[in-house]
């Protein structure tokens, strides 16, 4: 009879069970619709990129950090921030940072105490305040690869990065000691520390009511990726609750990795619920323990309405986070009242500071020109209602896409110095009364003759336009007259030997491309000068090449930069036997002379010993390769092949 009466009570029991999370995850209700963006905000910093890596460089004088910056606007704006470690008190070494964009960024930089190379498009990146660091000219290359051999010449890779539509970024230097030697990009990277940015659009937010729950409590809901090591780890959340009459109990579903916990910063009183645990930043201290949550989106919607939450105000997915920022609207996307007519968007004033930094001018040929993108101008909200130079008779020339402006040397007001142009700009927009002004100045080089010069030693007194194979040639870039406000640096240098010779890559990105490549010490005046060995396995044997080198001046005072290209013509003539060296048809010549002579002899010998030995003693011949007929198979076989040193490839100078 006992036995009888537990059955209907354990029935019971199951009935009691099966309302659960799981239970009621099966029978909730709630449509997730996305939210206006002005009702619901939620913002973050991440280290997840599209693509990415990290690598140590121990012992490096100089590490490369790459960032592959992809914007949907025709204009935007970034802040990046440098922050390097010191250890044990050292000074943090160089770094190189490779900037690739692929549209217009105003780029406001900060670096302090880092001795920073720079290198981007300089037609690209405008800067908000003029950079206290080294830039170079990053040259035109098409591919991620080519990007990434050309920043290994300068020093190890210690970071790579491909970002979408960042509005911040924070690159942390000396990060990564337990990092690989070698950095190799993959896809969905967790930068770790090396690396946080902020994306410039907010997350996509979505809200729903659920049904059959009366009250006003609200639930945010957020699903935060784990990060790829589960270890412990601190995410900071600061939510602000804005309520016009009243405000409703709200509740915080933070589902993650149980090795996160949580930091809240709010405005309101809320109920959490974490599974890593949580505490208050005004009690940093008292550390609560947190509680099993579901998994899955259902489950958490099942979750909000096991707690009474009639609405959920915003239910969010974002990747691994170390700082969230939850910014609603009492009744999130959701108002209780009839809906609201369309409201004006806020006006956006245009920005002066923003709109100089635009101004660029570029002087060519006795002319000085600014050009104005319409759509970049559009871009900043800024209305222009003339440009012109300090004389306003000088105005800008207006087409479909673009303002330009454009002056001679003698004209405008244009001021001169031995090789500098300056002048005024005048801006007047719609939205200031007073025109905006910016001095503006350009580096020419009318006036300077530049002259690239081969020696065939290292004294540089003799100039030669001919050289011997085998030969070290010594090469040297001079500037007339001299100036001591511009300095140029050798950029490239390539020797052409002809349609069918592949181009010699002698100097790239200011360094030596090969083993048989030397950079010499700078000579008189900063000429900068290098060295190189001709060497060419290839028959026929080229007869002439070109040199060509670019050299990068800039001016004092000055970040423009000026490149120039210089070439020259070279005859290669072929040493003979008495010379300094050998070439290809010399030694395939004594190669076949001296197999010739080894089986001459080999007959020779042989023809004696079979006929001076007893007839008795004498064996039968059996076929086979001679020593000589496998030598000579060698020697057939490299005549037809391509051969390389540590100074060549497929042909090599």
């Amino acid at each position: 009879m006992a036995r009888c009466a537990l059955v209907p009570g354990f029935a019971l029991l199951l009935a009691a069970c099966s309302l659960g999370p799981t239970g009621l995850a099966e029978n909730v209700h709630c449509d997730l619709q996305p939210v206006d963006p002005r009702r619901v905000e939620v913002t973050y910093v991440t280290s997840q990129v599209s693509e990415g890596c990290v690598a140590q460089a121990p012992g490096a004088t100089l590490e490369a950090h790459i960032l592959f910056l992809n914007f949907p606007n025709a204009v935007s704006q970034l802040e990046l921030t440098l922050q390097a470690s010191e250890l044990n008190g050292t000074h943090p070494q160089e770094v190189l940072l490779v900037l690739i964009t692929n549209t217009n960024i105003l780029l406001q930089l900060r670096a302090p105490g880092i001795p920073l190379h720079l290198a981007y498009n300089t037609s690209l990146v405008i800067f908000q305040e003029s950079p206290e660091v080294n830039v170079t000219q990053l040259p035109p290359f098409t591919t991620k690869t080519k990007i990434l051999d050309w920043a290994m010449t300068k020093g190890p890779i210690a970071s790579v990065a491909s970002l979408d539509d960042p509005g911040s970024i924070l690159l942390r230097l000396g990060q990564a000691s337990k990092s690989p030697s070698f950095c190799l990009p993959e896809a969905q990277q967790d930068m770790g520390r090396t690396l946080e940015w902020r994306p410039r659009a907010p997350a996509l937010v979505r809200s729903c009511r659920l049904e059959g729950v009366a009250g006003h409590k609200e639930a945010h809901i957020l699903r935060v990726q784990p990060g790829p090591n589960n270890e412990p780890q601190t995410v900071t959340l600061k939510v602000e609750l804005s309520c016009m009459v009243g405000a409703p109990d709200a509740v915080l579903i933070l589902q993650t990795s149980p090795y996160v916990s949580w930091v809240i910063d709010a405005n309101h009183n809320v109920q959490v619920w974490a599974p890593g645990g949580y505490s208050f930043k005004i009690f940093p201290d008292k550390h609560i323990p947190g509680s099993v949550l579901p998994e899955t989106p259902q489950g958490l919607l099942g979750k909000a309405q096991m707690l009474n939450a009639s609405v959920v105000a915003s239910f969010v997915e974002l990747p691994p986070a170390s700082d969230i920022s939850l910014r609603a609207s009492c009744g999130g996307g959701l108002p209780t009242t009839p809906a609201p007519g369309p409201t004006t968007p806020p006006k956006e004033n245009c920005s002066p500071h923003l709109l100089l930094s635009m101004i660029r001018p570029t002087c060519a040929n006795g002319i000085m020109t600014l050009v104005l993108n319409k759509d970049h101008v559009k871009a900043l909200h800024c209305h222009i209602t003339s440009l012109t130079f300090w004389d306003p008779k000088c105005q800008a020339e207006d087409s479909s896409d673009q303002l330009v402006l454009r002056s001679d040397y003698s004209s405008c007001g244009m001021r001169m110095t031995p090789h500098v142009i300056s002048n005024e700009v005048v801006i007047n927009i719609l939205s200031d009364a007073l025109p905006l002004r910016k001095n503006v100045n350009c580096f020419h080089t009318e006036g300077l003759s530049f002259h690239l010069g081969l020696y065939l030693s290292s004294n540089f007194l003799q100039a030669s336009s001919t050289m011997e194979l085998g030969q070290q040639g010594f090469v040297q870039v001079t500037m007339s007259p001299p100036t001591p406000d511009i300095t140029f640096l050798l950029e490239s240098c390539h020797l052409d030997l002809g349609p069918e010779v592949d181009t010699v890559e002698l100097i790239q990105g200011q360094a030596a491309k090969s083993s048989c490549v030397s950079l010499l010490p700078a000579g008189p005046e900063g000429a900068p000068r290098f060295s190189f060995l001709l060497r060419v396995y290839r028959v026929p044997i080229p007869t002439a090449g070109t040199l060509s080198c670019t050299v990068t001046l800039t001016a004092k005072n000055l970040a423009q930069e000026v490149q120039k290209t210089l070439s020259m013509r070279i005859s290669v003539v072929s040493s003979d036997l008495s010379g300094k060296g050998l070439v290809l048809p010399a030694v395939l010549g004594i190669t076949f002379g001296a197999f010739l002579i080894g089986a001459l002899l080999t007959a020779a010998l042989w023809f004696i010993y079979t006929h001076t030995r007893p007839p008795g003693k004498r064996e039968p011949v059996v076929a086979g390769a001679a020593p000589a007929s496998s030598e000579s198979s060698s020697t057939n076989h490299s005549i037809g092949s391509t051969q390389s040193t540590p100074c060549s490839t497929s042909s090599m100078a």
